[in-house]
C-alpha cells in the first residue's frame, strides 16, 4: 500500500544551462508542492501504514527549511554565491543545480535517510520511500524513485554536501538534527504525537 504526504514551501533559484533563459539566467521563485509516498505490505498498530502526524516531525521540518530560502548549486559563480549568503539569512546549498529534477533526488536522500534512521514505535514494519513528487508549477512536476536518487548518471549527491544555513539550522527544533542524521544517529518516533 502507498501513502502520500503533501508538503508545501516557497523558493528561490537560479537553474544555470537549461535552455530557458528566464530560468538560467534571473533569480526567480516557485511555489513547490512536495509529495511524500511511503509504502509497506504491513499496517501498524493503528492500521495505518504509517501515521501521517509523525511525518510532521523530522521530515517536514527538513523539507521545510527550503521554505523562504534560496537554494543554491555550489557549482555556481562563486562571487554570486557568496553575494547570495550575504544578502540571504535563509539558504541551502546543493552539490547539483536545484531544477525540479534535482529536488526529487535531494529530497528522497533526505527523507530516505530518515526513515532508516528512525526507531519505529507503534509497529509499523517495512516502512519504505516510493518516491517524491516535486511540483515546481501547476502544470509541471518531476518524480524521484530511488534509482534515481542514487544515480551517477544524473550526478552525484552525498548528503555531507548539502548545507543548510545557520538561520535554518537555529530554527530546527534540534539544531544538530541535520548532523545527527550524517552520522546515522537513531530518532526515536514518540509513542504520541
Amino acid at each position: 500500500m502507498i501513502i502520500r504526504k503533501l508538503f508545501k514551501f516557497e523558493n528561490a533559484h537560479i537553474v544555470r544551462g537549461c535552455t530557458t533563459q528566464r530560468c538560467s539566467q534571473n533569480i526567480h521563485g516557485h511555489s513547490y508542492k512536495v509529495e511524500v509516498l511511503l509504502e509497506s505490505n504491513y499496517l501498524d498498530a493503528g492500521q495505518m501504514v504509517y501515521d501521517f502526524g509523525l511525518t510532521k516531525l523530522t521530515i517536514k521540518e527538513l523539507i521545510d527549511s527550503f521554505d523562504h530560502s534560496i537554494t543554491l548549486w555550489s557549482g555556481d559563480d562563486a562571487a554570486y554565491l557568496q553575494a547570495m549568503k550575504t544578502h540571504s539569512a535563509r539558504w541551502v546549498e546543493l552539490p547539483v543545480s536545484p531544477s525540479a529534477e534535482q529536488f526529487s533526488r535531494v529530497i528522497y536522500l533526505i527523507v530516505e535517510r530518515i526513515l532508516e534512521c528512525t526507531s519505529m514505535q507503534n509497529e509499523e514494519r517495512e516502512v519504505k520511500l516510493n518516491s517524491i513528487i516535486v511540483h515546481e508549477t501547476d502544470t509541471g512536476y518531476a518524480q524521484g524513485f530511488g534509482e534515481d536518487a542514487h544515480s551517477p548518471l544524473m550526478g552525484e549527491i552525498r548528503l555531507e554536501e548539502i548545507i543548510f544555513s545557520a538561520q535554518v539550522q537555529k530554527e530546527w527544533s534540534d539544531p544538530e538534527i541535520w548532523q545527527k542524521l550524517l552520522k546515522r544517529a537513531k530518532i526515536i518516533n514518540p509513542t504520541i504525537v
